[in-house]
C-alpha cells in the first residue's frame, strides 16, 4: 500500500492507494513469497472472484485467498493462460 498527499482547498489530505493485483486468468501460474509446507512456491489459479482459488503445484492442495492477501503474498506471475512467460 502506498500513500499520496494532495493539497485540496488549502488542506493536505493523505490518500491511501491500495496495492493493485495484476490481471489474473484461470490457469495462470503464480510464485508466492513464502513456500507451502510441501516446499513449493508455485501455484495455479483455478477460481476467480472475491477470493482467488489456488492449487499448489507441489502437492495439489487447494486454498482460497482473498484478493488483498494474494496481492501481498504474490512475488510474480510465472506464466499466463495465453502462453506468455514472465520468467526472469
Amino acid at each position: 500500500m502506498s500513500f499520496e498527499e494532495s493539497d485540496i482547498g488549502g488542506k493536505i489530505r493523505r490518500v491511501i492507494i491500495p496495492a493493485m493485483l495484476p490481471e489474473l486468468h484461470l490457469e495462470d501460474v503464480l510464485r508466492l513469497r513464502k513456500p507451502h509446507p510441501c516446499g513449493s512456491y508455485d501455484w495455479k489459479v483455478v477460481r476467480l472472484g472475491a477470493d482467488i482459488g489456488l492449487v499448489c503445484l507441489g502437492c495439489g492442495r487447494k486454498v482460497l485467498l482473498p484478493r488483498r492477501d494474494l496481492s501481498r503474498r504474490l512475488k510474480k506471475v510465472i506464466s499466463t493462460a495465453d502462453g506468455g512467460h514472465d520468467e526472469n
